[in-house]
């Protein structure tokens, strides 16, 4: 930052002691000053659209039931890193194409955080990790399928679901297979849990 100018800085999780504790390492910083904390979705908005909205907002991915990164193309002019204890790639991908500043998983060293905020807050991208491979585009149906394949459902099961046939469920199956080069539904089933498919908003 120019000057003297601090950096304004929000926080915004749900744990309340991880938010405070973050930000109270935050205002330490002779450049910095931590000039709002949330712990909801709607409370990060109301933070961007504010009128003295701050230069750099740290946002949790998971806060409750929502999702952190839904908020990304949304956020004026404020910097956004998001910051979550789950490190998928996925994550960094999303948050990268949804134009946030950066990504920054919990487990970092507090120095590391820091810089992060200063990076942002000059207008670099603060990424950890390359952002591939991709996660698959899902269309909505085949959302649908690999929750409910996740959850054990067979194919007759998951068309009685969804109101399909399971000669349906089969070819959107056999759709996602070809895209991925996965070879089962226990594979299917595994990578979606393990690389978070299912946790990534439609961007």
């Amino acid at each position: 930052m120019a000057g003297d100018k601090l950096i304004r800085v929000a926080v915004v999780d749900d744990h309340p002691v991880f938010r405070d504790g973050t930000a109270a390492v935050l205002a330490r910083e002779a450049d910095m000053e931590v000039v709002a904390v949330g712990g909801s979705l709607n409370e990060a908005r109301s933070i961007v659209d504010s009128a003295d909205a701050p230069d750099v907002l740290i946002l949790d991915v998971r806060l409750g039931e929502e999702n952190g990164l839904t908020l990304l193309g949304r956020h004026g002019r404020t910097a956004v890193i998001m910051f979550s204890a789950f490190d998928y790639p996925q994550y960094h991908h999303v948050a990268l194409r949804a134009g946030a500043a950066g990504f920054v998983a919990k487990s970092v060293e507090t120095r590391e955080l820091i810089e992060a905020v200063r990076a942002a807050a000059g207008g670099r991208l603060v990424f950890e990790r390359r952002v591939e491979p991709q996660p698959p585009v899902l269309t909505p149906r085949e959302a649908d399928v690999v929750r409910l394949v996740a959850h054990g459902l067979t194919n007759e099961e998951v068309g009685h679901a969804l109101g399909v046939t399971s000669k349906t469920v089969e070819a959107h199956l056999g759709r996602i297979f070809e895209r991925t080069g996965i070879q089962s539904r226990t594979e299917l089933a595994t990578r979606a849990i393990r690389e978070a498919w299912l946790d990534l908003p439609i961007v």
